[in-house]
């Protein structure tokens, strides 16, 4: 009986979890059934409001900025080459790399003894010239008066035939008589002529000896030359660069030894488009613009300023556009061979507008807030790109907000929530530049880099190290030292 008890009641709770079981499947069914069959509920459809940064447009008269790379050169650029051959003595101490001389000093001498010895040779070939000169005066001398007695001679025998002609014709003489005076006459006339002859020998004597003189005197002066020549002085004030000599050195005839640069006659040469070009000239050539001249470096940068000069003369081959130059003035760390920055001010443009670049489109138009904040296709007209900002002319837009930063999702009738607190920086303004906390060990070697660096400019040089002492340090500044310290 126990054994069928239990047998019952385990069928009657398997039989009891089926039903349940089934009852759940139903109930499942009907719930699935039942949410097919409900309608759907939609959602009321909502406009997408997307937020942009805009910036006001703020027309006026702008002075755009043409911005070129350059490279510094000096106008007065000197080699400095042996006139002789020669040993190289007395060296000045400034005859070295980096070396500032003055106008006129004597910067190296060749040894002189050979040129010495030359200039003494023409000066005693001089004095024997003038010598000859003196005793060709005397002979010329001599021989006028030589002249001068023959010439009485031919008087006096002249008066002697004439006395026996007289005596002849009283028959008091004879015609032997006659004949002997015309003879002696004959013979004075004679002596007349080789006297002349000795005067005009005499006369040319002297012109030789003013000749053999003049070429004595051009040979001593060109024998000085060449002892002037063993001296090398500085023809300006000035900088040496490209030194390539020691005291002692034998050096051959028109060899360079050093450079001279004046390092107050800077100049910067730049090549511009012919467009660019264009728009730098005037009625009359080239305008005189001003320029700006930056070299940056270790986070500072040196600055100059000038005006442009002249132009080159021709476009040079397998080259486009042109090439200018501006004359600088005081430009203090700057060196020829610098790579710098030039920015050129061309003429003012009236009635335009700065924009950031990415709020111009392709097709120059720009995305302008309406009333109702939706944004609309205006058109402008693209004067100047300056960087990350365009300069374009837009009568229509003043006043009004443009879309700073230009999306695909942008376009004609899209509502948009402006985002005013961000103008400034669409507008390019440069952030706040990062700073880091250096550790003692990293600032030690950064300063040693800095005081090691000998092609530094002392001003530079200054302003880096005062900067490395601070707390907070310019990321930039650690990032240049360490690339150039090879990290």
């Amino acid at each position: 009986m126990r054994f069928l008890r239990k047998s019952l009641t385990g069928l009657f709770l398997f039989a009891l979890t089926l039903g349940l079981l089934a009852w759940a499947g139903l109930m499942v069914r009907d719930a699935v059934q039942a949410r097919m069959n409900e309608e759907p509920r939609r959602r009321p459809a909502q406009e997408r409001v997307f937020s942009v940064n805009t910036v006001t447009v703020e027309t006026g008269s702008v002075v755009p900025i043409l911005s070129v790379f350059g490279e510094v050169q000096s106008s007065r650029t000197l080699e400095l080459r042996a006139a002789s051959s020669g040993a190289l003595i007395d060296l000045a101490p400034e005859f070295v790399e980096g070396g500032r001389v003055t106008d006129s000093q004597l910067l190296a001498r060749i040894d002189p003894v050979e040129a010495q010895a030359a200039l003494d040779r023409a000066e005693s070939d001089l004095m024997d010239a003038q010598a000859e000169g003196r005793e060709a005066g005397r002979a010329i001398g001599i021989a006028r008066d030589e002249l001068v007695a023959a010439e009485d001679q031919v008087r006096l025998r002249e008066q002697a035939l004439q006395r026996a002609k007289d005596l002849l014709v009283r028959r008091v003489g004879s015609e032997a008589t006659v004949e002997t005076a015309e003879l002696a006459l004959s013979s004075a006339r004679q002596a007349v002529l080789n006297q002349r002859q000795a005067v005009a020998t005499a006369e040319a004597r002297i012109d030789q000896a003013k000749t053999a003189q003049r070429r004595a005197e051009i040979a001593r002066d060109e024998a000085a030359r060449r002892l002037a020549d063993t001296e090398i002085r500085a023809a300006f004030s000035g900088t040496l660069t490209g030194v390539s000599v020691v005291a002692g050195r034998l050096v051959s005839q028109n060899e360079q030894l050093a450079q001279l640069v004046d390092p107050d006659a800077l100049e910067v040469a730049f090549r511009v488009s012919t467009s660019q070009y264009a728009r730098l000239i005037g009625p009359e050539g080239l305008r005189p613009a001003k320029v700006a001249v930056k070299m940056d470096g270790y986070g500072t940068a040196l600055q100059a300023t000038g005006q442009l000069s002249r132009e080159s003369a021709s476009v040079g081959e397998g080259q486009t556009g042109r090439l200018l130059f501006a004359t600088l003035g005081a430009a203090h760390g700057f060196k020829p061979g610098d790579f710098v920055t030039v920015e050129i001010e061309e003429p003012a443009l009236d009635r335009v507008a700065r924009l950031p670049a990415t709020a111009l489109g392709a097709d120059n138009t720009v995305l302008a807030l309406d009333e109702d904040q939706r944004l609309e296709v205006v058109a402008v007209t693209l004067e100047r790109r300056q960087g990350d900002t365009v300069l374009v002319r837009a009568p229509g837009l003043r006043g009004r907000e443009v879309v700073a930063e230009r999306t695909p999702l942008l376009g004609a009738g899209i509502k948009v929530a402006p985002i005013r607190a961000e103008g400034a920086k669409a507008r390019g303004q440069e952030p706040a530049p990062d700073m880091v906390a250096l550790s003692e060990e990293r600032r030690a070697r950064l300063v040693a880099f800095v005081e090691g660096n000998n092609r530094m400019p002392p001003e530079a040089k200054t302003r880096v190290l005062a900067q490395l002492q601070q707390d907070m340090v310019p990321a930039e500044v650690v990032a240049r030292i360490e690339q150039r310290m090879g990290g």
